[in-house]
């Protein structure tokens, strides 16, 4: 199974249109990023990172691989992040995201208040077993509740790799 492979995680856990708007909360260099904008060719991703460095580098991918769908965000995603509208997104990822989030009941009400009825959240993150890693994880079950409380149903779950989890949350 090996590392995550964000293609074949997006590919075959999501059913995606070309046309979806979808954004990728604590993007990082972009590797999510730029997978998701290859399937959604006809749609909008925006990479969204409190860092200009990674988003800089996000930048930098998408123009090599001639993306023209993605907008980079510089924000914070545990305060507003006013860029994106309400009710306007099919798809929020959050992957490598909520074990270094202090606020992560913020980032799921962000998740809430741009998705669509029916939107998805993608979460990917550390394994609490995971032999690598960063020292503190999040487990699986916190990352549920959260979502639960914040309106959000968890519709599948999966691993992610060999160190990772995934959960797919359908807003309410």
């Amino acid at each position: 199974m090996g590392f995550i492979n964000p293609s074949q995680i997006l590919d075959q856990h999501l059913e995606l249109k070309k046309n979806m708007i979808a954004a990728d909360f604590g993007c990082g260099s972009g590797e999510w990023a730029i997978a998701l904008a290859k399937i959604l060719a006809n749609g909008k991703v925006y990479a969204i990172d409190l860092l200009e460095e990674p988003l800089s580098s996000v930048k930098s991918k998408a123009r090599i691989e001639k993306l023209e769908n993605i907008e980079t965000v510089k924000n914070n995603i545990e305060k507003t992040i006013s860029r994106l509208l309400s009710n306007s997104l099919d798809l929020v990822l959050m992957t490598n995201l909520l074990f270094q989030t202090s606020d992560k009941k913020t980032a799921f009400d962000q998740a809430q208040r741009v998705l669509k009825p029916g939107g998805k959240v993608l979460v990917v993150d550390w394994s609490e077993n995971a032999k690598i890693g960063p020292a503190q994880k999040v487990s699986a079950q916190e990352i549920k509740q959260i979502a639960q409380e914040t309106g959000f149903l968890a519709q599948k779950e999966f691993l992610a790799g060999n160190f990772h989890f995934g959960i797919i949350f359908e807003k309410k």
